[in-house]
């Protein structure tokens, strides 16, 4: 296995800071205590609480059972939907000239 830890940005630790408070406002707002997500989401209480502070160090499939269970499960799809930066790159690319089609064997 690999024991060497991912070293996270300043920036990356306050999305997952921010990521986690608003998992946690979410499940306060459906009025469910820790104890209600976390034995709903399978997990212990102590992992629900570092998700709740965006620990990186939670799988993020944990990070899915919780919202699952706050009926968010869905908001992941959200993630990388409208990349723009990723679309500008591939529009450059397409500019490069193309072949015409190869001329049929006789």
């Amino acid at each position: 296995m690999n024991d060497r830890t991912p070293i996270f940005l300043p920036s990356s630790v306050k999305t997952l800071a921010a990521f986690g408070e608003n998992i946690k406002l979410a499940r306060l707002r459906r009025r469910l205590t820790a104890e209600q997500v976390s034995e709903r989401a399978g997990i212990s209480r102590s992992t629900l609480h570092h998700i709740e502070k965006g620990s990186p160090s939670v799988a993020l499939g944990l990070y899915f059972q919780v919202l699952f269970v706050l009926g968010l499960e869905k908001d992941l799809l959200k993630v990388a939907a409208d990349d723009l930066l990723g679309r500008k790159l591939q529009d450059a690319g397409l500019i490069v000239k193309e072949r015409g089609p190869k001329r049929p064997k006789l």
